[in-house]
């Protein structure tokens, strides 16, 4: 079976490294796969190192990048002339740019052709992976209705499924913002080589060494693109906030350091912004970083501060290094935490999770009391730690991920949907409508309706 795979630019994140495990882990005797990206922009940190050490040779098209542009009319023909040539059984899309010039180039694939006259397209089935979405957050009113109408479209017209990381990022694409019907959707949770962090504890010592950290030393890291999105600032003024309130140095209670684990256009305001808020010497900026096997277990604690997010592999990571978690309660981060599990006192704005705390977004007091909540207690942090670090292993394998989607696709090749339960091993991310015991006809509704108007124009021509 051939499979294209398309994303957007190969760029430090979660999906880069998701589309790159795919491409060179689904089984080269039953999967051909060809990965196709854009041009990582300036200003940002390119991950085809990380392909190379994978194997993977992407074919890039220098036209395709993550601003809209005229130059995406050619990347929409580049695409196009790249299916007519390889003829895919599979067009797999990841991310909203790639997601949008893919499947418009899937809708001139799949029917211009001589048999559109007769009600025939190209057979081809396209599936769309949302890492994340651009519906709040990202752009402005105006600019994000579009982008809302325009999934919409492509949700009917052009895509046979639809891949959503958690449930909660279903609930909000689908439920709240309308796109796609309820059969589209499937939730694969995302996996990770695991393996990679299984000696965690023998290598917490290698940047706490670089920084030198002392053993009792609470280091509370961020991992992440410096950008507007991460929020990096409400991390910025949640440090502020605990400074103020609980000391930083030893004297004054609980020796505790910042860092911050990233690169971006943003990091020079981010540390005019520390130096402006009074910490700038209890901040540590590491900039960019390809040994996450290293950093993670150097963290006591790893907080997320994003507006908008999928399911954050950086979270998923640092719980593989049995790290426990403070982050702001949007998209998959709901799930990733888990259930209530502790009470919190009359007034405190933090919840108390399983796996970590969840804070409402934007409050930087209530991020700095669920960080206090950690600092405090590390036999929390610990149990916390415990039940992250067992809750990857069981859900989150690379193994699992691969499995997952070679289902899908068999199934979608073969044109009925009949994925067993064993397909998504995470019992906590199956719910109705997502990968689980049920055996159903897939419902094409794109093909239908677009058969229906080709049979209608055949008529006319017949007429004339």
């Amino acid at each position: 079976m051939k499979v294209v795979r398309i994303i957007a630019r190969l760029n430090v994140g979660g999906p880069a490294r998701h589309v790159v495990w795919l491409s060179a882990g689904l089984q080269p005797d039953e999967f051909e796969t060809l990965l196709v990206a854009g041009v990582v922009p300036q200003g940002e940190d390119d991950m085809g190192y990380f392909a190379e050490s994978e194997g993977v040779t992407p074919l890039i098209i220098p036209e395709m990048s993550r601003e809209v542009s005229p130059k995406d009319l050619v990347t929409i023909w580049k695409l196009y002339r790249l299916f007519v040539r390889e003829r895919p059984d599979i067009v797999h899309t990841h991310t909203a740019k790639a997601g949008t010039v893919g499947r418009i180039a899937g809708l001139l694939y799949r029917w211009w052709t001589p048999s559109i006259l007769f009600g025939r397209p190209r057979r081809c089935r396209f599936v769309h992976t949302y890492h994340g979405h651009i519906f709040h957050s990202y752009y402005g009113r105006w600019k994000t209705r579009i982008f809302i109408g325009i999934e919409k479209f492509l949700a009917r017209t052009a895509t046979d499924k639809i891949i959503v990381i958690s449930p909660q990022q279903r609930r909000e694409i689908h439920e709240k913002f309308g796109v796609g019907c309820s059969s589209q959707f499937v939730v694969v949770p995302l996996g990770m080589d695991v393996g990679a962090y299984a000696d965690w504890p023998k290598r917490r010592h290698i940047m706490r060494d670089e920084l030198g950290a002392r053993d009792d030393e609470v280091l509370i890291g961020i991992v992440g693109r410096l950008t507007e999105v991460k929020n990096h600032d409400l991390f910025l003024r949640a440090a502020a906030c605990y400074k103020q309130l609980f000391g930083t140095k030893e004297s004054e209670g609980v020796c505790v350091r910042f860092v911050i684990v990233g690169n971006g256009h943003l990091r020079e305001q981010l540390e005019n912004r520390a130096s402006e808020l009074g910490i700038l010497d209890d901040v540590e900026f590491m900039g960019t970083r390809n040994d996450p096997q290293n950093f993670y277990p150097a963290l006591d604690i790893v907080a997320l501060t994003s507006l908008n997010e999928g399911t954050p592999l950086t979270l998923i990571e640092a719980m593989g290094c049995a790290r426990p978690c403070v982050a702001t309660a949007v998209g998959g981060v709901v799930d990733l935490l888990g259930e209530k599990f502790a009470q919190v006192s009359e007034g405190d704005r933090y919840q108390v999770c399983e796996r970590g705390v969840l804070v409402p977004s934007g409050g930087a007091e209530a991020f700095c009391q669920g960080l206090a909540r950690l600092v405090n207690d590390e036999k929390l942090r610990g149990e916390m730690g415990a039940r992250g670090e067992r809750f990857v292993a069981e859900s989150y394998s690379k193994n699992r991920l691969l499995a997952d989607i070679a289902k899908l696709y068999k199934s979608l090749e073969s044109g009925v949907w009949s994925l067993e339960s064993e397909v998504s091993s995470s019992k906590s991310h199956v719910e109705s409508g997502t990968i689980e015991n049920r055996k159903s006809k897939i419902e094409n509704q794109p093909d239908s309706r677009l058969q229906t108007i080709c049979s209608r124009l055949q008529t006319l021509l017949k007429g004339a």
